[in-house]
């Protein structure tokens, strides 16, 4: 074969492979839907924690409660695990609550709020992990706030908050609101008709945007409590995936991650009743998602799981929606 044969023969070669790594169909389960992989639990009593990708490095944020099992300081805290060695940063946030972390231009955000159910929500920001600046984001008197999200959509800033009450904004506990802001100083409160949903309980939990579509990833209350996800393009006018459950109470809930815990955990994960799949969050790390979730009886009894999702974040939220 002459050399100039062997040049056209490469090249045809190359691109039949790149056409074929670039049309890689993202992976799906008998049912069409995003596959996601339960590589099983974690920890005990951690609910709220978002992983996330820092300077190239995957951490955990995590809120932990004064009620968690490993807790000697008798308050609530905030911190995250390196998602390599396990180990923690040091603490920060004494005595707030159900945090949520966002990383944007080298800084990584956290919003929180002061009191459960309570009327402010407060941002954290840091770009090493240590120093951490605080300030209030806003304040609703007469409301009841609990989890937040943080993403950026195009050119602002827009926070996801879940609400209690009153019931003339909540509707059925518990409802998305939603804020909006370009610098996360100055913050415009959207009007009740912003909002998912009035009518059930939507607990939500964690939004992405992409693409001209806000993603809402929420709790209903269905054959126990099962993750959904809808999606909008003006948080008004939401459209429900066809495949939904994103998430449901499974077997593979209870399988062993962190060979650490201790055998009282062990047991009681054994023993725990299962009815709840909850608190998703994710970020995208090497061309895959990794997935956190709670599982549990959704009465007290919680614990944290890790689930994998073998493909991009575009891949995932758009498969949700494949009309």
């Amino acid at each position: 074969m002459k050399f100039r044969e062997l040049i056209d023969l490469f090249f045809i070669l190359s691109l039949i492979t790149f056409t074929a790594c670039s049309t890689k169909r993202p992976p799906v389960d008998t049912d069409g839907r995003p596959l996601i992989i339960k590589s099983g639990t974690i920890d005990c009593d951690l609910v709220e924690t978002t992983p996330v990708v820092f300077k190239k490095k995957v951490y955990r944020f995590e809120y932990v409660r004064p009620g968690y099992w490993d807790n000697k300081t008798g308050d609530s805290y905030f911190r995250f695990i390196d998602y390599e060695t396990g180990k923690p940063t040091k603490p920060f946030a004494k005595g707030f609550h159900l945090g949520s972390a966002f990383v944007y231009n080298g800084m990584i955000y956290v919003t929180a709020v002061d009191i459960w159910d309570g009327e402010r929500i407060y941002l954290f920001a840091s770009n090493d992990l240590e120093n951490w600046d605080r300030w209030m984001a806003f304040e609703l008197p007469g409301f009841g706030i609990f989890n937040t999200s943080l993403t950026l959509a195009e050119n602002k800033y827009v926070l996801m908050f879940e609400i209690g009450k009153p019931a003339s904004e909540a509707g059925e506990r518990f409802t998305a609101r939603f804020a909006t802001s370009t610098d996360l100083k100055k913050w415009e409160i959207l009007p009740t008709e912003y909002n998912y949903a009035m009518d059930r309980y939507t607990a939500p939990h964690c939004l992405r945007y992409l693409n001209g579509y806000y993603y809402d990833f929420y709790l209903e209350a269905y054959n126990g409590y099962e993750t959904r996800v809808v999606r909008s393009k003006d948080l008004i006018l939401w459209v429900a995936s066809s495949l939904n459950p994103v998430l449901k109470a499974s077997i593979e809930d209870k399988q062993i991650v962190n060979k650490k815990l201790p055998e009282k955990i062990v047991e009681k994960i054994a023993n725990a009743k299962d009815i709840n799949n909850s608190d998703i969050d994710f970020c995208e790390f090497n061309g895959k998602l990794i997935i956190n979730y709670s599982w549990g009886n959704q009465q007290g009894e919680e614990f944290l799981a890790e689930a994998i999702y073998e493909g991009t974040l575009a891949q995932f939220l758009e498969g949700w929606f494949p009309d």
